[in-house]
């Protein structure tokens, strides 16, 4: 075909079928608009078949792992004996398979066009689609970008192998590693690092020269490097990573700490290093749409780019590369081109690591907070004083609140334990509703749950926590 030639007319074009692009194609057609959704693999993208899913199931099954170990003290007699990887694979290809289905099921009830090909602009108005040999040109009205992004090798190269994974290619792995090595400071290399150990593999985390803390508010990070060391999970923190290489049976890692070079081996390296944006095949520049210099596209907070009716969403605008973060500016921009008055504000969007026990956080760090000049008062209470816990067997970790001094505004929650990934969601309810230290007072909490946790740390500020060590009283 000619281009130019022949041109189908479409309303609404979105590329990439992740949970940003799929949901915002159902909540367009919702609103009344005609879609037609591009993928050149699989709905559900990235997030179902190599990332967000696969990873909780990682999580999940460690997570059972530890309670079938502690299981004899509830008077259960059961024993671990042995983890066998291939059977999780299999599990993992099961449960993705079946939810793909069901977004396929969605996707036709709301009467979208599914497409398949590699799509790129032509102009700000049209776009070439490529499958194989086939080829076709759509006109459209609107556009949105979620093409989602690539994990990052260290230094460039992308030598993966059974042996050099990255944080997709980890999860086709056929053999459970003796030993793993993870090269990186995100949600990624924590959640990897605490499942392997839990199937029995050695591991050990690298932190980049740049990084000497898995980059939480200060108390989380000291307390998942107490419980890291408890489960034998070596931190090398400040490390600058000089070559990856293939030896053996296993791998070699040369790199330098403290002005030293030094030499690790292990059976597999993983990198968790980051990702870059999906956007450099796409045609941007005959578009008109602007990127940043590291590839971003640049958005407002109704996901509309340099081009008023072309949107962008998740990993291809610049921000923390979470699905949640893809859904919600997927659907402002369905919304905005529906012509609806909405944004994505993401200044307190959760984040979630599916660790044992699981992190989770919204808002402002201490440190943030002083750095943006808050004069802040802070309360912090330990799961290890919480009675739930204890029922649970799960006594590690602990919630920490921030809140302004001179107003009582909450600035950030902070949680470490088990429950948190769950309890979290009524901290970002709290920080949008700008909540005071009253208003978290208020309420009656369940008794026994986690959430007295959040209680007792509002509580602490003022030293009218019940579970604590009373205070030295003042003389007067």
């Amino acid at each position: 075909m000619v281009v130019g030639e022949l041109a189908y007319e479409k309303d609404v074009v979105i590329i990439g079928g992740g949970p940003g692009g799929y949901q915002a194609a159902i909540r367009a057609a919702q609103l009344g608009r005609k879609v037609t959704l591009i993928e050149k693999a699989d709905l559900g993208g990235v997030c179902l078949h190599k990332g967000c899913i696969p990873s909780k199931l990682f999580a999940e099954a460690a997570d059972r792992i530890r309670k079938i170990k502690a299981a004899g003290e509830y008077g259960i007699e059961l024993s671990f004996s042995a983890f066998q990887l291939e059977k999780l694979m299999n599990e993992k290809d099961r449960k993705t398979a079946q939810l793909k289905k069901g977004v396929e099921e969605l996707c036709k009830s709301n009467e979208i066009e599914l497409v398949k090909g590699n799509a790129f602009f032509l102009s700000a108005d049209r776009m070439g689609i490529e499958n194989g040999e086939a080829y076709q040109v759509f006109r459209f009205k609107h556009c949105l970008i979620a093409t989602g992004s690539t994990p990052i090798w260290p230094h460039d190269n992308s030598p993966r192998s059974e042996k050099l994974l990255d944080c997709w290619s980890v999860f086709s792995l056929k053999k459970l590693p003796d030993e793993l090595i993870i090269y990186g400071s995100g949600y990624i290399a924590l959640e990897m690092a605490m499942s392997f150990q839990a199937f029995g593999a050695r591991t050990s985390i690298m932190l980049d020269q740049e990084k000497d803390d898995f980059g939480f508010d200060a108390a989380v990070n000291r307390e998942i490097g107490r419980i890291l060391k408890k489960n034998r999970i070596k931190v090398y923190r400040g490390a600058k990573l000089l070559s990856v290489e293939e030896s053996g049976s296993g791998v070699e890692i040369n790199y330098e700490l403290g002005g030293e070079n030094k030499q690790l081996k292990g059976s597999c390296f993983l990198t968790a290093a980051g990702f870059r944006p999906n956007t450099a095949n796409l045609g941007l520049d005959r578009a008109g749409v602007e990127i940043d210099t590291a590839g971003f596209i640049k958005i407002d907070q109704q996901g509309k780019t340099s081009v008023s009716h072309i949107f962008a969403a998740g990993d291809v605008a610049d921000g923390p590369p979470l699905a949640s973060k893809a859904i919600r500016q997927g659907k402002a921009a369905a919304e905005t081109i529906a012509g609806l008055k909405t944004e994505a504000d993401l200044r307190f969007a959760p984040v979630v690591i599916h660790t044992q026990p699981p992190i989770a956080y919204a808002g402002l760090t201490e440190q943030e907070a002083l750095e943006a000049g808050y004069k802040i008062d802070t309360g912090i209470f330990p799961f290890s004083s919480l009675g739930y816990a204890s029922v649970k067997g799960s006594r590690e970790g602990m919630a920490k609140v921030i809140f302004e001094k001179e107003t009582g505004f909450l600035l950030g929650v902070h949680m470490i334990g088990d429950g948190a990934q769950e309890l979290i969601c009524a901290g970002v309810s709290l920080l949008e509703m700008a909540a005071r230290e009253e208003d978290m007072l208020f309420p009656v909490y369940a008794h026994p749950s986690s959430a007295e946790a959040l209680l007792e740390a509002v509580e602490s500020l003022k030293a009218r926590s019940i579970h604590l060590p009373a205070r030295e009283k003042v003389k007067t």
